[in-house]
């Protein structure tokens, strides 16, 4: 199974045998790679009840719920890592989102967005409209995005709560990128952190 490339990132990081909650699961692609191929107790959580049943479907652990409220039920340190991929522009609040991550996982994996990607702002002050693209593929009334949050303005999150960048990865489609000047070359970001 070839994963989206935050996902193959996420993967090839997490440590085999982990306990792992992955937030947003979808139909469970990474959690189905980190149980076969790192013997993970992999277990999701998902808001859209047609994904979770394909998720069970396929023989995965994964419950219904909403992470804006959800997380509240599980206890301190209950999982190794927990990964929130291309879900925290949709939060209600992602700075208490990112607090139940790290309550409930001694390490986090988040990938998102990047809003202030280079092709965004030229399509933006050209046709004074939001741009539709790949990864936003949506007109601005369709999108479940209710925050548009950049690298910079989550670099600033992170500091505001001193939460620590163990790692850092960007991309622009499927191609890894540097982070200099990722702010603006990225198109996604990947952030590994730790209280």
């Amino acid at each position: 199974m070839s994963l989206r490339a935050d996902l193959a990132v996420i993967a090839a990081h997490v440590a085999p045998g982990a306990r792992v909650l992955d937030v947003g699961c979808g139909e469970g692609e990474l959690m189905e790679v980190l149980q076969r191929e790192k013997g993970c107790d992999a277990r999701g959580m998902e808001i859209d009840p047609e994904a979770v049943e394909r998720c069970v479907a396929r023989g995965l652990s994964v419950v219904q719920g909403d992470a804006d409220r959800d997380l509240a039920d599980y206890p301190d340190d209950a999982f190794d890592c927990a990964i929130l991929s291309q879900t925290l522009q949709t939060a209600a609040r992602p700075d208490q989102l990112l607090d139940e991550l790290l309550r409930i996982g001694r390490r986090a994996f988040v990938s998102f967005p990047n809003f202030a990607y280079w092709r965004m702002r030229f399509s933006l002050l050209a046709h004074g409209r939001m741009p539709v693209t790949r990864h936003l593929p949506v007109s601005w009334y369709e999108t479940q995005n209710i925050h548009h949050v950049t690298v910079e303005d989550f670099r600033e999150l992170l500091r505001a709560k001193g939460v620590t960048i163990e790692q850092s990865w960007f991309f622009t489609g499927e191609r890894e990128i540097g982070g200099t000047s990722a702010n603006w070359r990225a198109e996604h970001a990947v952030f590994q952190l730790s209280r």
